[in-house]
């Protein structure tokens, strides 16, 4: 399969410019069978101000143009994240389509962030873990703090997943944990990863870039820098099966 992540750079312009830039970028990517999108791109995950007003539901416009964009395309589509809203509540949302425009995953951020952030004051945090049925194997989708439990990783693989997607505005201080838990989250989990994040400055913060593609051996297939750009790579997913075949560590763990 080919799989491509747009890191975005994040600018203060109005949602319906960022998804206008983000549909140039597409359409520079090569044919891919899997897009990734990085976490709250839509106004930028340090905006805080804008979460409200650029909320949306599943109806709404922006998740209606990434619909007919796989469709174009012919592909499936991670759409990062956006701020779902629902009722008076508001969601970090991540959502799986597929080359028929359908969504086959929604996947709402559990682990929330409050170190010098206010995701929690704004958002309320999912509750269901979510692992979904793709033509290449289960994917387990995370959203950038959860990077930092591997027991919510564990939970994925126990549901059967063989790849994790993951959405991410890191910011660029904390760099070298992002390298770490993007490859230890693949490798104990016999897993590829691939991890689409957030460059340029947003809110005073930022963001590390650096997307990455993990194999299961913990080796970096594929690597962004710090600009926006986007990071592309053929991907053998048999390899994830031959790999715990031959290697046991999973099935060597007394607790699961």
């Amino acid at each position: 399969m080919r799989i491509t992540s747009i890191q975005l750079e994040i600018k203060d312009r109005s949602k319906e410019k960022t998804l206008e830039h983000v549909f140039k970028l597409m359409g520079k990517a090569p044919p891919s069978d899997l897009i990734l999108l990085p976490e709250l791109w839509t106004c930028g995950y340090f905006s805080f101000d804008r979460y409200w007003n650029d909320s949306e539901t599943l109806n709404g416009p922006t998740v209606k143009a990434l619909k007919q964009k796989a469709v174009e395309l012919k592909s499936h589509i991670l759409m990062g994240s956006m701020v779902e809203r629902e009722g008076q509540d508001l969601f970090n949302t991540s959502l799986l389509l597929d080359p028929q425009g359908q969504i086959i995953a929604r996947y709402r951020k559990i682990h929330l962030f409050g170190y010098q952030s206010e995701e929690r004051r704004f958002l309320k945090r999912g509750e269901e873990i979510i692992v979904a049925e793709t033509p290449w194997g289960r994917a387990g989708l995370s959203t950038c703090y959860d990077l930092r439990f591997p027991e919510f990783f564990r939970k994925m693989l126990n549901e059967g997943a063989t790849f994790f997607l993951v959405a991410s505005a890191w910011p660029r201080p904390r760099l070298e944990a992002w390298s770490l838990f993007n490859r230890v989250r693949a490798h104990e989990n016999l897993a590829y990863l691939f991890s689409c994040n957030c460059a340029g400055f947003d809110g005073g913060h930022q963001y590390a870039g650096h997307s990455m593609f993990v194999d299961p051996f913990g080796t970096v297939i594929a690597e962004g820098g710090e600009e926006e750009c986007f990071i592309s790579a053929e991907v053998d997913m048999s390899l994830v099966d031959s790999v715990r075949k031959e290697f046991s560590a999973l099935n060597d763990r007394v607790f699961k």
